[in-house]
């Protein structure tokens, strides 16, 4: 457990599986190969159901790679310890996932041809789920009510720092034809439409069977029960006993812990960050970013559809994913329920 951050380069971190040094080599060296998939979200804004639908796209559907690989190992964070290590060692095309700021993100990205995929979330559900999120882990400082985590929110003083300058980052990058900008509400709202956008963006067409599968076992429930994706299997010096990455998985639980006066705060600062900004690119802008209590559930909304991009150009992967774990990680398909932990850093 610990009470504090480690900072770098004014930006606060977790203290646990994260060094100065690796974010030091991270940020400035690492080299994203053209034919890698990168995945960036800001922290609870679903970056775990986003790994699970792009493993079973690579893989056809076969749930062979997500049942027996644990989510860290088949798409490592760039800049954590052991994900840092992990994606320097592998060879091929790589799938890779980073919480990081625009503007810490390594420079080899953008001069690359590598699939760029940026997932955002209502802000204010971001602010909740993040606020169950840290109580419940042992690698950063924890809030000692919702209360004090909504001012840490707004003051941008959590790990990965403020929402607003992430988003507002990385939306300089959304017109280039090898970046998708996609929303947590959309994908929650209509899964098959926004997997068939994702799979056309990689150039993987994905026949109805295979379509079936990946919607099947990227589905709250199912994932819930595997614990090679769930975070069921961390140490306990990162998470508390039994803790899951699943939640609740719905849009719009904002509404069940912010007051009034909370929403209120929050939508006066929200206008003021992100003015200059189209609210069509925002889905949670036309229905339920208003005050506590009002408009309905995104589940029981509409569709809403990210403005469409720029097709990225077609690269074919001399392998997929989803055979290079047979390679370069642990199987662990022996090991399901027999109390597997993270390995350790070395």
């Amino acid at each position: 457990m610990t009470d504090d951050y480690l900072w770098f380069e004014e930006i606060p971190f977790p203290v646990i599986g994260y060094s100065y040094e690796v974010l030091k080599e991270a940020c400035a060296q690492f080299v994203i190969k053209d034919e890698d998939t990168v995945l960036v979200t800001y922290p609870k804004s679903g970056s775990h159901w986003v790994i699970e639908i792009l493993c079973l796209i690579h893989s056809k559907g076969d749930t062979k790679w997500i049942q027996s690989v644990p989510i860290w190992e088949r798409s490592p964070w760039l800049e954590t310890n052991r994900g840092n290590k992990l994606l320097k060692e592998r060879e091929g095309p790589r799938l890779l996932t980073s919480h990081l700021p625009f503007h810490l993100f390594p420079t080899s990205l953008f001069t690359s041809k590598a699939k760029v995929i940026y997932i955002m979330r209502n802000p204010k559900d971001v602010l909740v789920s993040g606020y169950y999120f840290w109580t419940m882990t042992h690698v950063s400082k924890k809030p000692e009510s919702l209360e004090q985590y909504f001012q840490w929110f707004m003051e941008g003083n959590m790990p990965y720092g403020s929402w607003f300058e992430h988003i507002r980052g990385w939306m300089s990058m959304r017109d280039r034809e090898n970046v998708l900008m996609l929303s947590y509400e959309e994908l929650q709202k209509d899964p098959r439409s926004t997997i068939e956008k994702i799979g056309q963006f990689l150039g993987k067409k994905l026949n109805p069977e295979e379509l079936d599968s990946v919607l099947k076992n990227s589905s709250f429930q199912v994932m819930k029960e595997n614990k090679m994706s769930n975070l069921e299997m961390l140490l306990e010096k990162f998470s508390s006993k039994h803790f899951k990455i699943t939640r609740k998985g719905i849009c719009g639980d904002w509404k069940n812990h912010l007051t009034v006066a909370q929403a209120e705060a929050f939508d006066k600062v929200y206008q003021e960050k992100m003015a200059g900004f189209p609210k069509e690119l925002f889905p949670w802008e036309s229905n339920c970013f208003t005050k506590q209590g009002s408009g309905m559930d995104l589940q029981t909304q509409g569709s809403f559809s990210m403005p469409e991009g720029n097709k990225a150009r077609k690269q074919v992967h001399p392998e997929p994913f989803y055979l290079l774990w047979k390679r370069h990680s642990i199987d662990y398909s022996t090991q399901i329920g027999q109390g597997i932990v993270l390995p350790k850093s070395r």
